[in-house]
């Protein structure tokens, strides 16, 4: 791994890419490069308990990809804020002495589909 007093990340699209770069590729230790160390970061896998620490991140990543499923990325309804010290989007980014991190990560599982509406007038009504 490289050391992480260098600047691997100047700006928060170069560790957002990396992020999705080491998703795709199952990669934990490029995934583990593109955090903050600490504490306080946090992660919320979809459907998941939020998870607080860097060992509970790395942990829960280990897990994600040690299933050996072939995971793709599609962000959407994507906004931003980008500050001179935090960059926030579904990720929290933080400008630290090694450069930019995530700190706070939130994923949604994808919207399922409301299934076609029947023809109201064909359905019985019940009420209670």
């Amino acid at each position: 791994m490289p050391p992480r007093t260098r600047k691997l990340f100047p700006t928060p699209d170069d560790a957002e890419a990396a992020f999705y770069e080491a998703f795709e590729r199952a990669d934990l230790a490029a995934m583990m490069v593109v955090w903050a160390e600490g504490e306080d970061v946090v992660c919320v896998h979809p459907s998941g308990p939020r998870l607080t620490g860097f060992e509970a991140v790395r942990e829960s990543w280990m897990q994600i990809f040690g299933s050996n499923v072939k995971l793709s990325v599609r962000v959407s309804e994507a906004s931003r804020f980008d500050g001179p010290s935090v960059s926030v989007r579904s990720v929290v980014f933080v400008l630290t002495d090694a450069g930019w991190r995530i700190a706070v990560h939130h994923a949604s599982p994808p919207e399922q589909s409301a299934p076609p509406e029947e023809d109201e007038a064909a359905q019985p009504h019940t009420l209670h």
